[in-house]
């Protein structure tokens, strides 16, 4: 497994077909929580949900506003991000609750 590039705190430029091999991250890089950028009709802040060697589940946000969509995406398609987005790092991961590695609340342990 390898290891993800430095987060970028700015969003790239580059559309994934342009992007230089050597700069893509292998998509089981990432983990659970991680802060990402995707390419969705441009490059959209995301967190990671789960990660497998061939694509990673990502919770995104498809617009400038503060809904959210979770699609499947491929290493490509997906950059570290450094730059925090209050509509997605902060969404209840963790407040008063105890969490599993993955992320997810330990049962029993709402708030």
């Amino acid at each position: 497994m390898s290891t993800a590039p430095p987060p970028s705190s700015s969003t790239p430029t580059i559309a994934p077909p342009q992007r230089d091999p050597a700069d893509v991250a292998p998509a089981d890089s990432y983990h659970p929580a991680d802060r990402v950028w995707v390419y969705r009709d441009g490059w959209r802040a995301g967190v990671i949900e789960a990660a497998s060697p061939r694509a990673v589940t990502v919770t995104y946000r498809p617009t400038e506003h503060r809904g959210t969509g979770v699609d499947t995406f491929t290493a490509p398609y997906v950059s570290a991000r450094s730059s925090e987005d209050p509509a997605l790092d902060r969404r209840d991961r963790g407040q008063g609750r105890r969490m599993t590695p993955t992320g997810l609340p330990v049962r029993g342990s709402a708030a």
